[in-house]
């Protein structure tokens, strides 16, 4: 015997919930792959389910894949039987291809949705329900922990957490535009999402719930793909190889839905990782223990505070992000619950995994053939299949006592503090900008004003008088005896008089006066200052007389007459009678100067 930790009731509603969805969107892929234009009949399941009576399912996929047909072909058993038995390749097809049996459970087999589902307790790891396919005697593959799929988005929280865990606030902000990531010399890696880009900024907390992958691709190389890669198997994807290169932040590394499961009971309870269990014991028959496992110990995954951020921003995923619709449809308003959506390329996946104060619940959908996939883009999101399943299980687990709808995280609702670049907008909008009333001032009640009627009919013109009347003259004052009597001002020239001593206008001209300016005074030496430094005084120009007249000239003449000044000299050939002796600058005693005072040409 056997012991496990499985929920014989959790597990009932968990393979009903399954059965139960898998089946309605079955009848959507059914239609949609039936003809050639897809099929828009709502987003409620019951309306393809109403319609699949009058399709034939999938008709249009076989039809316009002849090829992957033949290659399913080659892989059955049936036409290797054939093969073994002499026959060509082109004779095993076309036998098989008119077998219409075999061609109708190749269809069914290929063609046919399926699902994994798994549920796990956060606080002890404990396995409460495990569903692997939609039915074990169709197909007894386990999707929980056999298949290994992309997780798409569904991985995007361990980006995240690794961010967080950096001391990264999720208010800070990223613009959801257009991204471009050099991953070697030719490659250039360009995510784009499904809704377009809003060149806008956005927060960090926005960006995971609506699931951008402009803004988790952006936070990827912030981060670091080392980090995050070890971070998620430290969490729990430890047994799927994951590469360290960007588009590990969109979930391009195959995980299993165990791994996930695991890796979001961490963040349920509190960054602490515990291994999922479901056999406890074994006994005999006589219900001896032959083995017992005990609870498995928590390992510290990811620090508390971390955890708890990472959670407070997944609520945001189930409250406006993209499973918003998860509790008007499934009746779950008022639960604290957080979760995340996966799509993977061209829909082949769809995930969903819920967190619960008390119980981690996952599930995937798809088709075996990763080549077989969901046609419309609807359908085809994580949001639109795999969260049916989840919803369908947690409704009928709260109607059957299992999960109380009042249990709450210990992780606060937070409030995010604006970035430094934020606030630092707030400062200069504050300092620069005229701050908006706090309340809007009451308009004051203006009391109605009638207008005057306005004629409608073309005034009357009349003429112009003849002569205008002027108003008479105001009688001046009289004039007293002894009023003052007021003469013409004299005139004054508009330029300041100068200040002289003596001398009168010379010359007079109406308006004008001229002055002589008088001769410049001889002005001394100033004893104060050095000698070397001594200024020739200003005085008139005193000229040597001129040299006796001789017929011969001599040296002495001739030196005379070069040291002679001429009657009328330039201004620039005047000295001064002054000349430099041992003791500075003296008078000359005679009217020639020394010869050394002169000046000299050459």
């Amino acid at each position: 015997m056997v012991r496990t930790t499985i929920d014989s009731r959790l597990q009932e509603i968990a393979n009903q919930a399954v059965e139960r969805q898998g089946k309605a969107l079955q009848a959507v892929a059914d239609v949609e792959w039936s003809r050639s234009a897809t099929p828009a009949l709502g987003s409620d399941p019951a309306a393809y389910a109403a319609a699949r009576g009058k399709a034939a399912p999938f008709d249009y996929f076989w039809n316009s894949n002849k090829s992957l047909v033949r290659s399913w072909i080659r892989d059955s058993s049936e036409f290797r039987q054939a093969r073994e038995q002499g026959q060509s390749e082109e004779e095993a097809l076309k036998q098989l291809e008119g077998n219409a049996q075999f061609m109708a459970n190749l269809k069914r087999q290929k063609t046919m949705l399926q699902a994994g589902f798994l549920a796990v307790e956060p606080a002890t790891g404990a396995v409460k329900a495990w569903v692997g396919s939609r039915d074990y005697n169709d197909d007894k593959f386990d999707h929980v922990q056999q298949a290994r799929r992309q997780p798409g988005s569904t991985f995007k929280p361990f980006v995240y957490g690794a961010a967080f865990e950096m001391g990264i606030q999720p208010g800070e902000t990223l613009i959801d535009g257009p991204v471009e990531i050099q991953i070697d010399r030719n490659k250039v890696w360009r995510p784009t999402d499904l809704h377009g880009m809003t060149n806008a900024p956005m927060t960090l907390r926005e960006g995971l719930a609506k699931s951008k992958n402009t803004i988790t691709a952006q936070l990827m190389m912030r981060v670091g793909p080392s980090r995050v890669a070890s971070l998620a198997r430290s969490m729990g994807v430890r047994q799927s190889k994951l590469d360290e290169v960007p588009s590990l932040a969109l979930g391009t590394s195959p995980v299993t839905l165990k791994e996930m499961v695991a890796s979001f009971a961490t963040i349920a309870n509190g960054g602490n990782y515990i291994e999922p269990v479901i056999v406890t014991a074994v006994e005999d028959r006589q219900k001896n223990v032959l083995e017992s496992f005990g609870a498995r110990a928590s390992e510290q995954a990811m620090n508390n505070q971390a955890a708890q951020t990472l959670l407070d921003v997944l609520r945001g995923t189930v409250d406006g992000g993209t499973a918003a619709g998860l509790r008007p449809r499934f009746g779950l308003n008022g639960m604290d619950l957080a979760g995340k959506t996966g799509t993977t390329q061209d829909n082949t996946d769809g995930w969903f995994i819920l967190m619960h104060p008390q119980l981690v619940a996952g599930a995937w959908m798809g088709f075996n053939d990763n080549r077989v996939t969901m046609r419309s883009e609807y359908w085809g999101q994580g949001a639109h299949n795999a969260l049916f399943v989840v919803g369908d299980f947690m409704q009928q687990s709260v109607k059957a006592g299992k999960l109380d709808a009042k249990a709450a995280f210990a992780a606060p609702r937070m409030k995010d503090e604006p970035s430094l670049l934020d606030r630092a907008g707030d400062w200069w909008n504050s300092v620069f900008s005229t701050p908006s009333p706090a309340t809007d001032p009451a308009v004051a009640a203006v009391p109605e004003v009638k207008l005057p009627e306005v004629s409608l009919e073309p005034p009357s013109l009349e003429p112009p008088p003849k002569s205008l009347a002027m108003p008479a003259p105001l009688p001046l004052p009289p004039v007293t005896p002894d009023a003052p009597v007021i003469s013409e001002p004299q005139r004054v020239p508009a330029f300041p008089r100068p200040l002289e001593s003596s001398g009168r206008p010379v010359e007079t001209v109406p308006g004008t006066q001229v002055y002589r300016v008088p001769e410049a005074t001889v002005r001394m030496p100033d004893p104060s200052l050095p000698a070397d430094v001594v200024r020739a005084p200003a005085q008139p120009a005193r000229v040597a007389p001129p040299p006796a007249a001789t017929t011969s000239p001599s040296t002495s003449s001739m030196g005379a007459a070069r040291d002679a000044v001429p009657a009328s000299p330039p201004p620039a050939r005047e000295f001064a009678p002054w000349h430099r002796s041992a003791r500075g600058w003296r008078p000359s005693s005679t009217a020639n100067p020394p010869a050394t005072s002169w000046p000299r040409r050459r």
